[in-house]
């Protein structure tokens, strides 16, 4: 039977092809080309460029170092880091002149200077609070990584002083940025699949980190499962009123720090949703990170992610490349997308999407989770 009954009119005759939504790098293509507007509303002119100090080159700040190098509207005046030799290669990476080279003992630089705007914390844990003190007195707008401080009360405190200086305090809860997850959320929220009954979340690390980081990095509840606790409560828009968790160290010098490698843990909350999650610090297969969730109406996932969709077909079977090695690379726009917000923070776009109150009880639930697993117990939440 020949088809030319289903012949239509030239495309050029037809309605013009528009972007889909979820074709967020078309959007970026069109804001960088001029094409369209990034927000509608006017930003002041000495916040078009907005000066930062980054503190620390780790594993986080190399992410911000290079995002902020990458971004029209942030100019970095000052980096922080201890170790010289970090600095001398990152100032030959980048040309940087020796004014924007810091200390950490000559960081007072950083807070009487009157043309920094913001300040982005990327040190260890036990570091945080001090300099989230420090920038907001300074009436810094401050971007940190997670946690805020290493207790509640300690956290509590920043977010009261951040409401008494009237400066922004965001707690980079990084996959919330993530395209992927966004989508999903606004579907669920959305109704596509009814009331949800079971979310699921996989977050096993890959390389498995260095001992010197596991030592300060405030324990596997509180550096790991903290995110897919803020991930879930943010993709349901509420709280759980149990959870339980149990754990293991199978590794003998994670042991030996007292802390865990593996966790297994569940959220009941009130609209009757139960989450089950899955936690390793040692995936070798790559960086498994995914999230499912399920209703009445159906399922939507966020799978794994691969450098590029090639498949090779041969005698031996079909193989893909392996996941994305790492979290720099799995969640790549997450950091730039995160980093974007906070310039639109900054410069009066729009307010912070992470409100204190939602950190606080985050960290709330990841204490929680640890006192579950050391007396076998389920914890009621009281916020």
């Amino acid at each position: 039977m020949t088809t030319v009954k289903f012949a239509t009119d030239s495309p050029y005759k037809q309605e013009k092809q528009q972007h889909h939504i979820t074709d967020f790098k078309y959007k970026e293509f069109l804001v960088g080309s001029g094409q369209v507007k990034s927000n509608n509303k006017e930003v002041p002119e000495h916040l078009k460029v907005i000066n930062v100090a980054l503190f620390a080159f780790g594993r986080a700040g190399s992410i911000h170092l290079t995002n902020i190098m990458k971004n029209s509207r942030l100019h970095l005046t000052y980096l922080v880091e201890s170790d010289r030799e970090k600095l001398e290669s990152v100032q030959k990476e980048w040309s940087l002149p020796d004014s924007v080279l810091l200390s950490p003992q000559q960081d007072h630089k950083v807070f009487s200077d009157p043309s920094v705007h913001g300040i982005i914390i990327a040190t260890p844990t036990y570091l945080h609070k001090d300099l989230v003190t420090r920038g907001l007195k300074a009436r810094k707008a401050v971007f940190c990584e997670k946690p805020i401080a290493d207790d509640l009360e300690d956290t509590r405190m920043c977010y009261q002083l951040a409401k008494e200086m009237k400066q922004p305090l965001l707690c980079a809860f990084n996959r919330r940025f993530d395209p992927s997850f966004c989508q999903l959320r606004q579907k669920v929220q959305a109704g596509e699949v009814g009331q949800v009954h079971l979310v699921k979340t996989v977050a096993r690390d890959c390389p498995l980190p260095s001992i010197e980081y596991i030592k300060v990095s405030g324990g596997l509840y509180h550096d790991c499962a903290v995110h897919d606790i803020d991930l879930v409560c943010w993709v349901l828009g509420e709280y759980p009123t149990h959870v339980f968790a149990t754990a293991s160290a199978f590794i003998p010098e994670i042991a030996a720090l007292n802390d865990h490698d593996t966790i297994g843990f569940t959220m009941k909350f009130a609209s009757g949703t139960i989450s089950m999650t899955d936690i390793s610090r040692n995936a070798v297969y790559g960086y498994d990170q995914r999230l499912e969730v399920f209703g009445p109406k159906g399922m939507v996932s966020s799978s794994n992610e691969r450098p590029y969709p090639l498949v090779t077909s041969n005698v031996h079977g079909t193989s893909e490349p392996p996941l994305h090695y790492s979290f720099p690379s799995r969640y790549c726009q997450g950091y730039i997308n995160e980093l974007n917000h906070f310039c639109d923070v900054v410069q009066g776009v729009s307010e912070v999407s992470i409100p204190g109150d939602n950190t606080l009880k985050v960290t709330k639930i990841a204490s929680a989770l640890a006192q579950s697993a050391a007396t076998g117990q389920m914890v009621e939440m009281v916020y």
